[in-house]
């Protein structure tokens, strides 16, 4: 039930049916993560998948995502994401993102979140196909949040 609702919250956000007809520009690869600071043991092999729109809404700025990961408690989450690009060109890029993620059963684990659905935001930088994002602490067990992955174009 949390793929459907997440893939028709991907799909809203993506301008309706049509938009996500014309199918996704680039797909991310999730390799993993690193908690700064952690003060518990965190799975650091998060291997995902998230397909993207680039430019698609707000004057064709803001990228739409929606994927799956292993979240670092060991369990899939779906997410939905958005990216604003602050400097963007075919070698590097720099982008504001915020994204809705399922942590089933471990939403308590958040200090922000709607039953097991957890808000995130942060700073993403790319240089060539590969990503770093930097997530600030949401929880009370690291300061810091750092995924990295590879990055293509779906041309």
């Amino acid at each position: 039930m949390q793929v459907k609702q997440a893939v028709l919250a991907a799909s809203v956000l993506a301008g309706g049916a049509t938009a996500v007809d014309a199918g996704p520009d680039q797909i991310s690869i999730l390799l993993g993560s690193h908690h700064v600071g952690a003060t518990r043991d965190f799975e650091e092999f998060n291997p995902g998948v998230i397909v993207t729109w680039k430019e698609l809404l707000w004057q064709n700025r803001l990228d739409v995502g929606i994927g799956m990961f292993r979240n670092s408690y060991g369990d899939a989450s779906v997410v939905a994401t958005t990216a604003f690009p602050l400097v963007r060109n075919q070698i590097w890029g720099l982008d504001l993102f915020a994204a809705l993620a399922t942590y089933p059963g471990e939403g308590d684990q958040f200090s922000h979140s709607i039953g097991d659905v957890v808000p995130i935001a942060g700073l993403q930088a790319r240089y060539r196909n590969v990503f770093v994002q930097a997530i600030p602490s949401g929880g009370n067990s690291v300061d810091a949040t750092l995924t990295y992955g590879l990055t293509f174009a779906l041309e």
